[in-house]
């Protein structure tokens, strides 16, 4: 079964992410984390997982997060949610196969429209 996983160090921010995933009907599973390195125990059996991950967190930062999924060869879609808005970050973030869309937070209903085609993929 296919999921979505929401990593991000601010509780409030994957609590806006799922309410907007059940406002906009979504009703797949939705795991949050906000420690990167539990969200990657999670995801050693998982497949085909769409996550959402912030690049700021304190214990990994995404970019971290995003070379530990490349040496273990998972196979996860990445949607970049963050409030970075760097130039260089987002280059960065393109870089990666995995990484399908860059974000800049908040996340609203107008931004969830443009992700709303990759949701009807799961």
């Amino acid at each position: 079964m296919s999921n979505i996983i929401l990593v991000d160090d601010q509780p409030i921010a994957n609590f806006i992410t799922r309410k907007l995933l059940e406002i906009e009907g979504y009703n797949k599973d939705v795991v949050d984390f906000t420690n990167p390195e539990k969200a990657l125990i999670y995801l050693e059996d998982k497949q085909n997982t769409l996550i959402f991950l912030d690049l700021n967190m304190p214990e990994m930062n995404g970019f971290e997060f995003l070379d530990t999924l490349k040496a273990k060869g998972y196979q996860h879609r990445i949607i970049i949610l963050t409030s970075s808005t760097s130039t260089i970050d987002r280059q960065r973030a393109q870089k990666y196969a995995s990484v399908i869309d860059y974000i800049e937070k908040p996340l609203n209903k107008n931004k969830f429209t443009q992700i709303q085609p990759l949701l009807q993929e799961l």
